[in-house]
């Protein structure tokens, strides 16, 4: 046994797996797989940071949003969570297509209808028609977990952790950088151009992922679409790893979404009044966290996933202090932000990887019943951090994040053992 390898950890080679549906693997007599370029990968890393890219577009233009579609201040959360609540309908319902059908096929339609609802949503002229245009974006915005499932898929299974971590950089760094793109475009253009700009690159990035990515015949053994969608809650019932990991996901993408969401409230107001590009500019200071997250999963292969978790959680914790001092110091929040944003993808990509290891029949079910819980903490998060600010200020929204960190490592603490 590998040194460091912790019990109960799944033999990658020669496991045999059972889905939710009932159809049967063993890893070892699967297809082949085909093992990923460097440059395929860094095209699925760029994909899949410019699709989730559009879910948090909206973060630093809450106010602008508010004030020109007259939504009350209090109430502005509501876009944030309309979106994170359309990517959960996604998950259920077009996520687990990636085990039945072309999954570039798939990614490709998505990536075109997702283009026609940013450009909904840049020239919306009602909050109703924001509202329903970011649900759409939310829905389809899923496709970043198809490409995690299928490079997870073409990856070597003792690098498989590595490919999920460098993907999932990808994607934070999509989310962190959306930010501080949207900032800049929004004080240049106004808050619509963001959209309209990024119809456009979604437009062409599903064009190119259609020509480079290889395609994938129909699955003989897959079930049927409603049996595949059933199995998603099957899965959550027959795998307690899964289950312990996606209430993680849950209460770290909630401490997530109470700091994103609410941030731009203070940095824009007196005494500090960012504009909506310094607001942004917060978004780099993540970028740093999330890079060096990538490591956490190499140290997942290497069978540290319950150590990297416990040690993350710590810092997710700690990194409220340095975000309670925002109002006297824009460089403690830089910190915490760094801090903050390295435990929880840090936490992610662990999740991922061990969860992924496991079923490797049923990845794109797996990956859309974990990122429930993300989009529901998500969810939760942002609607929870708009409504505590606007009674109690900013001490109440970093109370908030601190008790949810702390309930976060009390749960793995309690659970530390499911493997």
């Amino acid at each position: 046994m590998e040194l460091g390898r912790e019990a109960g950890q799944p033999e990658a080679s020669h496991s045999r797996t059972v889905d939710g549906a009932g159809s049967e693997c063993i890893e070892a007599r699967c297809p082949p797989e085909t093992g990923l370029t460097p440059g395929t990968l860094l095209l699925f890393a760029l994909a899949a940071g410019l699709s989730v890219a559009n879910i948090y577009y909206a973060q630093p233009l809450l106010d602008a949003m508010a004030r020109d579609l007259s939504i009350r201040a209090a109430s502005i959360g509501i876009v944030v969570t309309v979106t994170q609540l359309g990517y959960a309908l996604g998950l259920l319902f077009i996520v687990p297509l990636g085990d039945l059908v072309d999954r570039r096929r798939l990614i490709a339609g998505q990536g075109l209808l997702s283009a026609l609802a940013l450009v909904g949503v840049g020239s919306a002229p009602t909050a109703s028609v924001l509202l329903a245009g970011m649900l759409i974006v939310g829905l389809l915005a899923v496709v970043v977990q198809v490409l995690v499932a299928f490079a997870a898929t073409l990856a070597p299974s003792e690098e498989r952790g590595q490919v999920i971590g460098t993907v999932t950089s990808g994607i934070v760094i999509g989310i962190l950088l959306a930010r501080f793109v949207s900032g800049l475009l929004a004080d240049l253009g106004g808050w619509r151009s963001v959209y309209l700009t990024s119809a456009g690159l979604t437009l062409a990035m599903a064009a190119l992922l259609y020509r480079a990515l290889p395609s994938q015949e129909r699955r003989s053994t897959a079930p049927p679409y409603p049996e595949l969608v059933r199995s998603v809650f099957v899965l959550l019932r027959e795998e307690p790893l899964l289950r312990v990991r996606a209430v993680l996901a849950l209460l770290i993408f909630a401490t997530f979404s109470v700091l994103w969401t609410s941030m731009v409230l203070p940095l824009s107001a007196p005494p500090i009044s960012l504009s909506h590009t310094g607001v942004g500019l917060f978004g780099l200071a993540g970028v740093a966290g999330a890079l060096g997250a990538g490591r956490a999963g190499h140290l997942a292969d290497r069978g540290w996933g319950q150590w990297t978790t416990g040690s993350a959680l710590v810092l997710m914790l700690v990194a409220w202090v340095p975000i309670a001092f925002t109002r006297s110091s824009l460089w403690a929040l830089a910190v915490g932000v760094v801090i903050l944003d390295l435990a929880i993808q840090a936490v992610h990509v662990t999740n991922q990887s061990m969860i992924l290891a496991a079923r490797p029949d049923a990845r794109s079910r797996l990956v859309g019943g974990y990122m429930v819980f993300y989009s529901i903490g998500s969810a939760s998060g942002s609607i929870a951090s708009t409504l505590v600010y606007a009674r109690t200020g900013w001490p109440g929204v970093c109370a908030l994040g601190a008790a949810i960190s702390m309930a976060a490592l009390l749960f793995w603490a309690a659970t530390r053992r499911v493997t």
